[in-house]
């Protein structure tokens, strides 16, 4: 039996990096899953992938930063598996700023995106599950910085600052209606969308991976299987009752000083 059998889950952003490992981990824990991503190559990649495997899976094409494409996201799964049980938030920007050089559209952007997109998906499925007066679980993909990041992250760090105060405030309002709201806030992972940051704003060379893994202190970057196998918990009933907890998932200890 697996952790989410008979559970239809969403993951925003979920058609790579992060988001994807988090949808091949439900599909293998029994969830009919849906992705959703802007770009319809990776996405319906994915899918046939998960399908070709046993799994029942769907591919929407959505811009998270548009509230409304967020809404008809998991309208879109209502309407094809009658109802969400689970809903992951991986989309993210994390495209650079500084507090003196980020723009008010860059800034926006950032707030569309991991901020906006999140709070506007999770209304529609607590909508959903409070309706049928089901219960449910939400987990928003954050991040470490969210304590206050490197400088060249000011937007970003705004916008998920924002994401774990969101959190909380949801799952606090929530706890009565049985659904579960937490958060992760993720160290540095290997991913597709982190190699294309360092190349572009870093001028990173092909192994970068390895300099970085070898100033931290697991010798490693963070695995996006590992906090897909994390997010499955989560989402299970195997985390029992918590709720509102934003959880750092990462190498370093906040405060902890050398």
């Amino acid at each position: 039996m697996g952790l989410l059998d008979d559970k239809v889950v969403l993951v925003n952003g979920g058609s790579q990096g992060v988001g994807a490992a988090i949808a091949r981990a439900a599909v293998r824990e029994g969830a009919s899953v849906a992705v959703t991503g802007r770009r319809p190559e990776p996405g319906e990649a994915l899918v046939a992938e998960l399908s070709a495997a046993g799994g029942r899976t769907m591919y929407i094409q959505a811009d998270l930063s548009d509230a409304d494409q967020a809404k008809a996201s998991v309208a879109e799964v209502v309407d094809a598996y009658g109802r969400i049980d689970c809903l992951v938030n991986s989309a993210g920007l994390t495209s650079r700023g500084t507090l003196l050089d980020t723009t008010p559209e860059l800034f926006d952007a950032h707030i569309a995106v991991n901020l906006k997109g999140p709070f506007f998906a999770m209304q529609a499925a607590v909508a959903d599950m409070v309706a049928r007066k089901a219960p449910g679980t939400i987990v928003n993909i954050i991040t470490s910085s969210a304590h206050g990041g490197q400088p060249f992250l000011a937007p970003y760090v705004a916008a998920k600052a924002g994401l774990v105060g969101l959190t909380r405030n949801a799952a606090h309002a929530h706890r009565w209606d049985r659904i579960r709201i937490n958060g992760l806030n993720i160290g540095w992972t290997a991913t597709e969308g982190e190699d294309a940051t360092q190349r572009a704003f870093h001028d990173a060379g092909d192994d970068w991976q390895e300099q970085a893994a070898a100033r931290l202190p697991m010798g490693k970057l963070g695995r996006p299987d590992e906090i897909a196998d994390f997010v499955v918990l989560l989402l299970s009933d195997r985390s029992g009752v918590v709720t509102g907890s934003v959880i750092d998932w990462d190498q370093n200890v906040l405060g902890g000083l050398d």
